[in-house]
């Protein structure tokens, strides 16, 4: 889910109703949503999860091989306003990220295999944030250095120009599991600046990052834990 602190909302998608539904920010008990954007018009297909823009007030949605943006104030049965896909785009999106200072979409998730044998690769795509149609990402972040092998959530940081990516592994005690960081203007097999985790941190599978910059913290949820934790990162600040 996320949050809009402009408008003092939550946005959250629902993969069972084929739905995106926004919520007051005060939400509390058996409140109705809103608004909800569902229908066969929205293309919309087990949406498990999204990124908001509250400065341009769009939402962004990635579905594998195309990602699709709605208006943050849509209701209703309404066509997305941009669709990114085409074998151009590289796509393989399971989580992205929106830059609305820079204008700039990042997007994780596998990158195509090249052989029946690979492991899994992953890779962080570099878009224009008004891209659409079959566009050739900008950047390309992946290979064994990168250490991307299983991405996950995505955050950007747009003060710094950086961006926080979860990577997860099937084996708890894997040291891929972590978060890195990563600036906004690399490319290529790219190692990340700063790692949280590895063989021997908490980390098991990160499923939520968040940034508290007054405090100068990071915040993520581990399903395998069960637990959110936070670390003190001045660093990335």
């Amino acid at each position: 889910m996320e949050y809009d602190p402009i408008r003092d909302e939550i946005v959250v998608p629902e993969l069972n109703a084929q739905a995106i539904l926004t919520y007051r920010g005060g939400a509390n008990g058996d409140e109705a949503p809103i608004r909800v954007i569902n229908g066969p018009d929205t293309q919309l297909s087990t949406p498990e999860r999204l990124a908001l823009d509250p400065v341009h007030k769009e939402i962004f949605v990635p579905l594998g091989d195309h990602i699709l943006v709605f208006p943050s104030q849509a209701n209703g049965n309404v066509a997305p306003i941009r669709i990114l896909k085409g074998p151009d785009t590289l796509l393989g999106a399971s989580a992205l990220t929106i830059d609305p200072i820079h204008d700039l979409l990042l997007v994780s998730g596998s990158a195509p295999r090249r052989d029946p044998g690979d492991g899994p690769r992953g890779q962080v795509l570099i878009f224009n944030r008004t891209d659409q149609g079959n566009v050739k990402p900008r950047a390309v972040i992946g290979g064994p250095k990168s250490l991307l092998t299983r991405p996950m959530l995505i955050k950007a940081y747009p003060p710094k120009e950086e961006f926080l990516q979860g990577v997860s592994s099937s084996e708890r005690s894997s040291p891929e599991n972590f978060v890195g960081v990563w600036s906004e203007h690399d490319n290529g097999d790219v190692p990340p600046r700063y790692t949280i985790g590895g063989p021997n941190g908490a980390l098991r599978q990160v499923r939520g990052i968040t940034i508290d910059a007054k405090h100068k913290t990071v915040i993520f949820a581990d399903k395998y834990l069960n637990a959110a934790m936070t670390y003190y990162f001045p660093e990335f600040f």
